[in-house]
């Protein structure tokens, strides 16, 4: 029996824009995830599986073995820092910059800056590097709302186009990471299953060449 290889991405953006990269490496879903309430799904290359969870589950999933590859922001992978991982090609979709933003008008303040964020590891560790202390007040969602109601002085969070940040006063102010989708890789996999696994990464390496 030919070895099965599973690859975990998450629903949204990025799975967008990696289902045509997956098709330009011969890997098509045999129905459309987007449109899918199933979570599992067969594909066109014999013995290769997609599961579509959520984008911080990525690299768990492939970190405990229950994907051989996965798909996943770099975002959530600097706040994840797993060490069971391989990270072996930027699929280069899904671009966007991990940003600083605050008020257009900065209040001074006397105490430590207190950040709102989800990507409360990264944060933490971008300030520290920059010797800043800073309190830090974990939020899932509506970040920008944050500083506009006296709970933050800034924000950490993904920055796109920027316009939500301006339609709600906020301004960039400085740049933590760039952002794009990163094929990862469970080193096991890479052991046991090494001809299967290597094969597709250099299918998926020739489709982003051509992307």
């Amino acid at each position: 029996m030919s070895e099965t290889i599973t690859i975990a991405l998450s629903k949204g953006r990025i799975l967008q824009e990696a289902l045509p990269l997956l098709a330009r490496a011969g890997i098509v879903p045999e129905e459309d995830p987007a449109a899918s309430r199933k979570l599992v799904f067969a594909t066109s290359e014999p013995g290769v599986g997609l599961v579509v969870i959520r984008a911080a589950d990525v690299p768990t999933f492939v970190e405990n073995g229950a994907a051989d590859l996965g798909i996943a922001g770099k975002d959530v992978l600097l706040e994840y820092g797993g060490q069971g991982l391989y990270e072996p090609l930027d699929l280069g979709i899904a671009r966007c910059r991990l940003m600083v933003a605050g008020p257009a008008q900065a209040r001074e303040t006397w105490r430590h800056l207190r950040i709102a964020t989800k990507y409360v590891t990264t944060t933490r560790r971008y300030y520290a590097a920059r010797g800043e202390q800073v309190e830090i007040v974990k939020l899932y969602g509506s970040m920008e709302l944050a500083p506009l109601v006296g709970l933050a002085d800034r924000i950490v969070d993904l920055v796109d186009t920027g316009n939500t940040l301006r339609a709600n006063g906020l301004q960039p102010l400085e740049t933590v990471a760039e952002i794009s989708s990163r094929l990862i890789v469970n080193k096991a996999a890479m052991k046991m299953k090494h001809q299967r696994v290597k094969g597709l990464i250099e299918r998926l390496a020739a489709a982003v060449g051509c992307y």
